[in-house]
């Protein structure tokens, strides 16, 4: 087990002035628009190499993940690699957070101490501003890893028995740039004062018996779901041509570098049956740094676009 803590891989960028701020936000439409297609400027990005390597046997799999205020979460996550340790692949698992979030610490710093063979546990500590856009985490980790594949997911991810074993037999001569998972299991949203949210108050090792999870089929790589092949993200990183998702932010940002992320590779990813992937979902996103009254409207609005998307 290696334990790696270090600095942000940027330093902190200073607050921004209003032109500056215009200027990102008017880029961050720009690049939505032509992302969804209304804009051709596809050409103008580099396409990615196909994989050269088509590795069979053990693989390795770096497992990338975010947390801020979401340690309940963060640590159903951690939990599954201790009671579901992989046996058929090595597993780096990288957690971005910030010092700031001293709930995450402390479980870090419990999950540091636990040994788990085939696990290396690998914690990067970013200033919040750089933690607030995921794509600067997640494009740090693209560009650096030695991995033969990349899980950029979300900490409230969790794999069950079978997960990782089942993602390993998928993986053994593949050269696709991006795979997921073909179903998830998901809760309906939970309340703050949820058993299972409050049983993960404090850092220790839980377990999630999988009831009371409905199933979703996936259709493409969501935000959560990108596996991509190692050759890819180290050459492409994550939206690296984007710079717009690489800015550093005073509050957290609506993740939608993952849609741009396919829109770059050009491909919605190819689909794996892989069991055992479930996905906590909690009504109040910890995240949230608004008012009491904007973070309850966000609330409402969450219930109704999970209502729809599960109707």
């Amino acid at each position: 087990m290696t334990i790696s803590l270090v600095d942000a891989p940027a330093e902190s960028a200073p607050v921004k002035t209003a032109p500056a701020r215009w200027y990102r936000a008017l880029e961050g439409q720009l690049v939505r628009h032509a992302v969804s297609g209304l804009i051709p400027t596809r050409f103008l990005y580099p396409t990615p190499s196909q994989p050269s390597t088509a590795k069979t046997g053990r693989l390795t799999l770096e497992i990338v993940s975010h947390c801020w205020n979401y340690a309940h979460l963060q640590a159903y996550q951690l939990s599954s690699l201790v009671t579901h340790a992989p046996q058929a692949l090595d597993v780096i698992m990288t957690v971005y957070y910030c010092e700031e979030d001293t709930a995450t610490v402390e479980l870090l710093n419990f999950f540091a101490e636990q040994s788990v063979s085939g696990v290396t546990w690998n914690w990067r500590a970013l200033p919040k501003e750089q933690l607030f856009r995921r794509g600067i985490g997640r494009n740090h980790a693209a560009l650096n890893t030695t991995a033969d594949w990349v899980w950029f997911t979300d900490c409230d991810v969790v794999f069950h028995e079978g997960c990782l074993d089942t993602l390993a037999q998928a993986l053994q001569g593949r050269t696709d740039t991006l795979v997921f998972p073909s179903e998830e299991r998901v809760t309906s949203l939970l309340a703050e004062d949820d058993p299972l949210l409050q049983h993960a108050a404090k850092p220790q090792v839980v377990s999630l018996d999988g009831t009371d999870f409905i199933v979703k089929e996936l259709s493409k790589a969501t935000g959560p779901m990108q596996i991509t092949h190692g050759e890819t993200a180290r050459e492409m990183g994550y939206c690296d041509a984007l710079p717009v998702y690489l800015t550093p932010a005073p509050t957290w940002q609506k993740c939608m570098e993952d849609r741009a992320f396919r829109w770059l590779l050009k491909t919605p990813g190819q689909p794996l049956n892989v069991p055992g992937v479930y996905r906590i979902r909690h009504i109040f996103k910890g995240r949230y740094t608004g008012s009491e009254t904007s973070n309850q409207l966000r609330s409402v609005i969450r219930r109704v676009q999970t209502w729809w998307r599960d109707r």
